[in-house]
């Protein structure tokens, strides 16, 4: 008989599955809310554990929560039941939380929460350096730019081309992972070069416009200086007519004048 009993209970464990545990990502200094749903009436107790060994609280039906030492000051309880806020999470803070339910009728599936505390992405600072090209002729139509996305610890290139004022990144969008395990990138977008570096928890950029970094190429005019070059052409033509139909009006009345 007590052979029955184990199998059965070895095969209600196995029924269950794996344990869903959700992954969270905190800013360092930053509170977390921990929930667990679907606590019975009838619950014997409910305890919060750290990497399944410290002790972060306990609830028992008719009773104040109890605190352990290792979190006294640092554990908060919102309205909802049997939920935790942990204050002021430090790297040291990552690990697995699980609530463990316990009732008459045994354990429920615990919920575990794998919590990742991480520091804020430092800035970041993106370098534009125009660089003319081997060819004169492409010259007058082009501007090539090297641009550098960099942080304290890392940084990456990428190459912006522009001709006749359309401009293209080689290669397209530049990203890499950093050592501190933050993501930089650097790409282009409309008239602008942005530099990016997030992680899961915050994010900074740089921007650059191109026009600053780009001078206005020969023979690239714009519409506005266009008309503005075919009016004074027109301007110029006209004072040219008019001087000359002036002297041969003035010759003609001088020569008229003389016969008299």
């Amino acid at each position: 008989m007590f052979i029955f009993v184990i199998l059965g209970l070895l095969v209600c464990i196995e029924a269950q599955g794996p344990i869903a545990v959700t992954p969270v990502f905190v800013k360092k200094g930053d509170d977390l809310l921990l929930n667990v749903d679907d606590v019975p009436e009838d619950f014997v107790l409910v305890d919060w554990n750290f990497n399944k060994t410290v002790k972060l609280v306990r609830f028992i039906p008719g009773r104040e929560p109890s605190i352990f030492p290792a979190f006294t000051g640092r554990i908060e309880f919102p309205v909802k039941k049997f939920s935790v806020k942990l204050k002021n999470l430090q790297k040291a803070d990552s690990g697995v939380y699980t609530a463990r339910v316990v009732t008459i009728l045994g354990d429920q599936p615990p919920v575990e929460y794998k919590v990742t505390v991480e520091d804020p992405v430092s800035p970041v600072k993106l370098t534009v350096v125009p660089v003319d090209p081997v060819d004169p002729l492409v010259s007058r139509s082009s501007c090539n730019l090297t641009v550098t996305c960099s942080t304290h610890d890392s940084n990456i290139s990428s190459t912006i081309r522009c001709v006749n004022q359309t401009c293209s990144q080689e290669g397209g969008e530049q990203s890499e992972v950093t050592t501190s395990g933050a993501s930089l990138r650097v790409h282009l977008l409309n008239s602008s070069i942005i530099c990016n570096h997030s992680n899961h928890v915050s994010w900074t950029n740089d921007v650059k416009i191109i026009e600053d970094s780009c001078p206005k190429y020969p023979g690239s005019e714009s519409p506005s200086a266009g008309v503005s070059v075919y009016l004074v052409k027109i301007v110029v033509f006209s004072v040219g007519l008019v001087i000359m139909v002036s002297a041969v009006i003035t010759v003609h009345l001088m020569e008229k004048l003389k016969k008299h």
